[in-house]
């Protein structure tokens, strides 16, 4: 499947558009689409503007990965999962945590409509930890007792026997996940912060040079770009950390 292969170093920058209006979605696309891989739709876009703006991302021949983090019964993730085929969504993911039948019955349902309709097949990703966890909200919370690498690796074992193409997982368990998992099971690195750039409100970050060394296909990285003076200078200078870290 090609699109799971980055081939140049922007290719590996899923950027997020955190915003609310159409006319922001717009802007960074046109401004930023020869230097990103995909734009990133998550809940806060798609509350805002729905599905146009993943309509404007692909008319101007970019890629979206739709950031929904689905957990349900299985039959209404699976559901769900077609209509963004239907949408010509390139990447989306589901919630590890939502269950291995729930994973199995998306992979099923994708493949079947994939073949139905002699559509390319969708990458689909598992969320395994939202990067603001840490060990203390997975075990005082959650009540998990598992070390939180551990968890993240159980659950990543999870997606790929339902057939999944890869997970969201923290630069920490990248390489043990490629090691036990393969190296063509994906690792999207969430909370990816340059050092120049401010923290906010992620617990667990890493830079895009460690996330990659890791193990990282893609790294997710927003506010560091689209909050700079200059969106362009900022991410060349990421993709220049990329490119240096894959020597």
């Amino acid at each position: 499947m090609e699109k799971l292969k980055p081939v140049e170093a922007k290719d590996r920058i899923i950027l997020a558009l955190d915003f609310d209006t159409v006319e922001e979605v717009i802007k960074y696309v046109d401004l930023l689409k020869d230097y990103v891989g995909f734009f990133k739709v998550g809940l806060q876009l798609f509350t805002s503007c729905g599905f146009e703006a993943a309509e404007i991302i692909k008319a101007r021949g970019a890629k979206v990965y739709f950031d929904g983090k689905f957990s349900d019964i299985p039959n209404t993730v699976a559901q769900s999962s077609i209509n963004l085929m239907k949408k010509g969504i390139d990447f989306f993911n589901i919630n590890a945590v939502g269950g291995s039948k729930m994973m199995t019955n998306v992979v099923s349902a994708c493949n079947s409509y994939a073949k139905k309709n002699n559509l390319e097949q969708p990458v689909i990703l598992a969320v395994t930890l939202l990067s603001s966890f840490g060990q203390k909200t997975l075990t005082n919370e959650l009540g998990v007792e598992m070390n939180i690498s551990n968890y993240v690796l159980k659950l990543a074992k999870n997606a790929k026997e339902a057939g999944v193409n890869g997970v969201v997982a923290p630069e920490a368990d990248a390489a043990q996940i490629k090691k036990e998992l393969g190296e063509d099971f994906i690792v999207v690195c969430p909370a990816v912060r340059p050092d120049w750039a401010i923290v906010n409100d992620q617990i667990r970050i890493v830079s895009p040079s460690d996330a990659i060394k890791s193990g990282a296909d893609y790294i997710v990285i927003g506010r560091p770009v689209t909050h700079a003076q200059d969106p362009v200078v900022a991410v060349k200078l990421i993709i220049s950390e990329i490119e240096e870290a894959l020597k």
